[in-house]
């Protein structure tokens, strides 16, 4: 019987051209515990792309302060838009006694400032330009900043980012959520990611921002 099997299995490979003294490569199956190859069950599926982590963009996106719906009696038109660098949050008016209030990090001491300027634009995912100031200022402290980088998780500028007038400031997001409720900034306001793009969403070129101590 097992002779008979051999035989028909030597026939089978013989009409199918492949050779009984042929050997054909193993099937291997990636494991999540393999040593010699760190991968995942998502890059085996996605034919060994490289996939996006979750956690990674969680840790540059999520706000460490919750945004909230405050109370907001001030004699200003909806739709404006007020940093406060004192209290390092930016409210933005809804109208009917109501606004949005976000935590933001500003400008540390020698960059803060203030006044009223116009959304001009917005982009996103912005490619970030460093001024030839600050890539001196850096420099000085053993960091080397490029000349520009496209926009991308590992990019300072975040998701978003909503240009103030004709100034070199901004309100963007941010790849450091932990600088948020603090004056770290060099001038611009940022935001965590999922922030931004909240308050991005609802913003128009031509909204007044007012920036005030």
């Amino acid at each position: 019987m097992k002779k008979l099997a051999i035989a028909l299995i030597a026939g089978l490979l013989s009409t199918t051209g492949i050779a009984a003294a042929e050997t054909v490569d193993p099937v291997e199956v990636a494991s999540l515990s393999s040593a010699s190859q760190k991968t995942g069950w998502l890059q085996v599926l996605s034919g060994g792309k490289p996939v996006k982590s979750n956690a990674k963009v969680a840790a540059v996106s999520r706000a460490p302060i919750a945004r909230e719906l405050v109370a907001f009696t001030e004699d200003v038109a909806p739709g404006t838009i007020i940093v406060d660098n004192s209290e390092r949050r930016l409210y933005h008016v809804l109208g009917s006694g109501l606004a949005m209030k976000y935590a933001v990090s500003v400008g540390r001491e020698g960059f803060i400032w203030t006044g009223t300027e116009k959304v001009t634009r917005k982009t996103e995912w912005p490619t970030w330009t460093p001024p030839q100031d600050m890539r001196a200022r850096e420099a000085k402290k053993g960091k080397v900043l490029p000349v520009t980088m496209k926009g991308g998780l590992a990019n300072p500028l975040g998701s978003r980012a909503i240009y103030l007038g004709s100034t070199i400031y901004r309100i963007h997001g941010t790849n450091q959520p932990s600088s948020l409720g603090k004056a770290q900034s060099s001038g611009c306001i940022r935001m965590a990611n999922e922030d931004v793009e909240h308050l991005y969403a609802q913003v128009a070129p031509g909204t007044t921002v007012i920036v005030r101590n």
